[in-house]
């Protein structure tokens, strides 16, 4: 008697665990119903959610659903994708075709979380499935609901290809999983998405040991999180790279992703050094442009008059303008092999517009040095300084 009683405890284990939470049944009916022309856009979708839901668990399970059932898996796509396409060109495609792979359940997930005011990330790295390590990398999400992170993944959880054809059946393992759970198939190429306090190595991914390690340096996910979003995006690039490599480069897929933080990242800086190059160069046109009226003020002999603190003035403006573009040409950074020789004749465009400034400053300390009567002799023809840079 005692073991029929535990098999039977066994056997209602299992139904248990199988069984969808009975909330989830009404909230996907809800959202079986909704309108054709309430699914046309993320707002249409998220407006409806929100009409209809109020907890933020029935509003991340309304857009699971909704992204589940009806995105397809593009299967015949799954190896082409466009990596210049946007997050928009994402969305409006997938919501038009109603297909997609990864990166667009992703996407489409994400947006619609974010529209209902839950704070949500898309995370990129790669599986385990039947402990083989899949060569695909993928993309699911993360989002913090009742103060606390789960995992998200609506491609898992929309169906299965089997012999490259995709079948669509809900898999609610993927809705709301605890992190510390879905990292033995889910790692991300950054460990700061493993929301773990002591994340695993892509190492330890391959060997399954997932369980946390709590000889390792405690890692506060939460407050690393912060400090990630407050970092402009080059140091955004910066730290993700650092802690890609950190991780381990165990295979392609991460190394991949690595040296696309760094190639972001060389692109990023090289273009706020050609901002900052294009600085000095309004800067200096600015200079040039002063230095060439107290020229035509000099060659007209000083008139109309000015005050001798004006005259001063109108040569010292110039001449700091142009000492301040000397010293930031040279912290301006590499800006790329095409830009290198421009950069150079700049350099040498300032240092002789420079020392001519240097010398009509010189004349005008002397000018201002002497008698009225001496002033009058002291004048000679000069030529304009060049033209404004463009």
């Amino acid at each position: 008697m005692k073991n029929i009683f535990l098999l039977l405890s066994f056997f209602f284990s299992l139904l248990s665990i199988g069984q969808v939470n009975p909330g989830y049944a009404l909230v996907d009916a809800k959202m079986a119903a909704i309108p054709a022309n309430s699914t046309t856009s993320i707002d249409a979708i998220a407006s409806y959610i929100n009409a209809n839901f109020k907890t933020e668990t029935d509003k991340i399970r309304a857009v699971f659903y909704w992204t589940a059932s009806n995105i397809s898996y593009d299967v015949a796509n799954m190896y082409s994708l466009n990596p210049n396409e946007t997050g928009a060109e994402k969305i409006t495609k997938t919501l038009k075709t109603k297909k997609g792979v990864c990166i667009h359940y992703a996407t489409v997930f994400n947006a619609l979380v974010q529209k209902i005011g839950i704070q949500s990330y898309i995370i990129e790295g790669y599986t385990k499935q039947n402990g083989k390590v899949s060569d695909l990398a993928h993309a699911w999400t993360a989002a913090k609901i009742d103060k606390k992170w789960y995992i998200f993944d609506p491609t898992w959880g929309s169906g299965y290809v089997n012999n490259g054809k995709f079948s669509k059946k809900l898999n609610n393992s993927y809705f709301k999983a605890e992190p510390a759970k879905i990292i033995a198939s889910h790692i991300p190429f950054d460990y700061l998405w493993q929301f773990l306090n002591y994340p695993i190595t892509n190492a330890a991914f391959y060997e399954g040991k997932i369980q946390s390690n709590k000889t390792k340096n405690y890692f506060d996910f939460e407050k690393e999180i912060d400090k990630y979003n407050a970092l402009p995006e080059a140091d955004k690039l910066f730290a993700s790279a650092e802690r890609i490599e950190k991780n381990g480069l165990k295979n392609a897929m991460i190394l991949e992703r690595y040296e696309g933080k760094k190639e972001q990242l060389t692109y990023l800086r090289q273009n706020a050094n050609i901002e900052k190059l294009n600085t000095v160069v309004r800067e200096l046109n600015e200079a040039v442009v002063l230095l060439n009226d107290f020229i035509q003020y000099r060659n007209n002999k000083f008139k109309p008059t000015m005050s001798d603190g004006e005259i001063s003035s109108m040569i010292q403006t110039p001449r700091e303008k142009l000492a301040k573009c000397q010293n930031d040409i040279y912290s301006v950074g590499f800006v790329g092999s095409q830009n290198t020789a421009n950069v150079a004749s700049m350099k040498k465009s300032i240092e002789a517009t420079l020392a001519q400034a240097e010398e009509h400053a010189l004349f005008v300390k002397n000018y201002l040095s002497k008698s009225k009567i001496v002033r009058k002799t002291m004048f000679s023809k000069v030529t304009w300084f060049g033209v404004p840079l463009r």
